[in-house]
């Protein structure tokens, strides 16, 4: 039965809960204390307050008070009060520290209860058990085991025996404790390798983007050389083109001017040739003219004589 609720203990502890430490026997106040600081959870060893576990929010309101006042004695600002009231206070603060100083880190009800001598702590036990949280207690001869979720049968009222059981059980804390640290450190290192494999992976796909767009850059100067030289060759034709346009117009000028000359030529030939010929037409017409005139004189000389 020690075996299971150090395993149930562990558990607890591996997943980060809190384990309240109840024991406010003399035999068992500096051990339960001791040995709850030592794994950094809760305990009570003075007195349990009724409703400590049912009226949390009444006793979380003087944690807060007894938090309040230490920081008024550390500050200095009760240097300016009489002196009977900063003893007052000082007193005050003692009281709370000795009754609510195991559970001033306590934030929210734990998740187990760890008691020893159910007899003596039965307030305890009752309040754990009306909010259904786990209970493990040391259990003597004169007390019931059927209200506790994982009794361990034991001596509660010798030291000796008080100790062996509450160490072996913190130490089964202890190891959930340092189970959960490993737990988180390979956490952090598995976040660490997932971050360190994201930026390599960016950093591949980045140099695969810079060969990508390097590879293009390449691909695109042979092709703007060879529009470049498309370029300039159809440049080139088209001067070639416009050459021979313009030689081929200049010949075609020059034919016609020869065309024209030659024209030109035979006109006047055409002309020096019918030169003649008009002058030999007009010395026919004149001679016909003087005929004509010859005969109607004769005509008229005759119409006279007559």
């Amino acid at each position: 039965m020690l075996s299971e609720a150090a395993s149930a203990l562990k558990s607890i502890a591996r997943s980060g809960r809190k384990i309240l430490y109840v024991a406010t026997k003399k035999q068992a106040q500096e051990l339960a204390s001791e040995a709850a600081r030592s794994v950094n959870m809760p305990y009570v060893t003075d007195r349990w307050l009724g409703g400590m576990m049912t009226n949390f929010a009444t006793i979380r309101k003087s944690i807060k008070k007894m938090q309040s006042i230490d920081r008024m004695l550390n500050d200095g600002t009760l240097q300016n009060v009489t002196k009977k009231e900063r003893l007052s206070m000082e007193r005050e603060r003692q009281k709370l520290e000795r009754v609510l100083g195991g559970i001033s880190q306590l934030n929210r009800l734990p998740s187990a209860v760890l008691i020893v001598d159910t007899n003596h702590e039965d307030i305890a036990l009752a309040e754990a058990n009306k909010l259904n949280i786990t209970t493990f207690a040391m259990v003597d001869t004169n007390s019931d085991p059927s209200k506790v979720d994982f009794p361990v049968p034991s001596n509660d009222d010798s030291t000796k025996s008080i100790e062996i059981v509450v160490n072996y059980l913190t130490e089964a804390i202890q190891e959930g404790l340092e189970e959960r640290k490993q737990e988180q450190e390979k956490k952090e290192k598995d976040k660490e390798k997932e971050g360190e494999q994201e930026q390599n992976s960016e950093q591949q796909e980045a140099k695969a983007e810079e060969k990508e767009a390097s590879a293009e850059g390449k691909e695109k100067e042979p092709k703007e050389s060879g529009e470049k030289g498309s370029k300039k060759g159809t440049g080139k034709r088209r001067r070639t083109k416009k050459v021979t346009s313009s030689s081929a117009g200049k010949s075609t000028s020059e034919k016609s001017k020869e065309e024209g000359s030659t024209g030109e030529e035979t006109a006047q030939q055409k002309q020096q040739a019918e030169e003649p010929q008009s002058g030999v037409t007009k010395e026919a017409e004149e001679e016909s003219q003087t005929t004509s005139e010859s005969d109607q004189s004769s005509d008229n000389q005759t119409e006279e004589n007559k």
